[in-house]
């Protein structure tokens, strides 16, 4: 859990955000930096991914990381994104293997990669609760 309490402190976010549902309402409402997003992108060398999440165009990401803080609705989707990567690095145990994961197209999800899904709620919820069967053993 280290490691991806490591990577998640470099992105701008405390790890309490991801181990307390009170802080990470709390981060929600306070709205995330758009310097997080700019972390995010480096991080996870996802720009597109950041893109489509945000729906935006390539060309607008450069003032997204200017705000200071991000309404609630956007800042609950970076979260909520930040905390699958972080889910996954936790279950295989590297950051490098859970981005591999991400891009991967997966069975279980209907063929799609778990990046493809990152774009609603519902796909997030289904990425978080494969990795939880994963992680106790369900799929190899």
């Amino acid at each position: 859990m280290t490691q991806a309490n490591d990577v998640i402190e470099s992105l701008g976010v405390h790890t309490e955000a991801f181990t307390d549902k009170a802080a990470y309402i709390r981060t929600v409402r306070e709205g995330v930096p758009g310097l997080v997003v700019k972390s995010v992108v480096k991080a996870f060398n996802n720009r597109d991914l950041i893109v489509r999440i945000l729906n935006t165009s390539s060309a607008n990401l450069s003032r997204i990381y200017r705000v200071k803080h991000m309404n609630r609705m956007v800042s609950e989707e970076v979260l909520d994104m930040i905390r699958i990567y972080r889910q996954a690095i936790q279950v295989f145990g590297s950051k490098e293997k859970a981005i591999e994961w991400i891009k991967f197209p997966i069975p279980a999800l209907a063929g799609e990669s778990p990046e493809a899904l990152f774009d609603t709620f519902e796909g997030r919820r289904w990425v978080a609760q494969l990795l939880r069967k994963i992680e106790y053993g369900e799929f190899a």
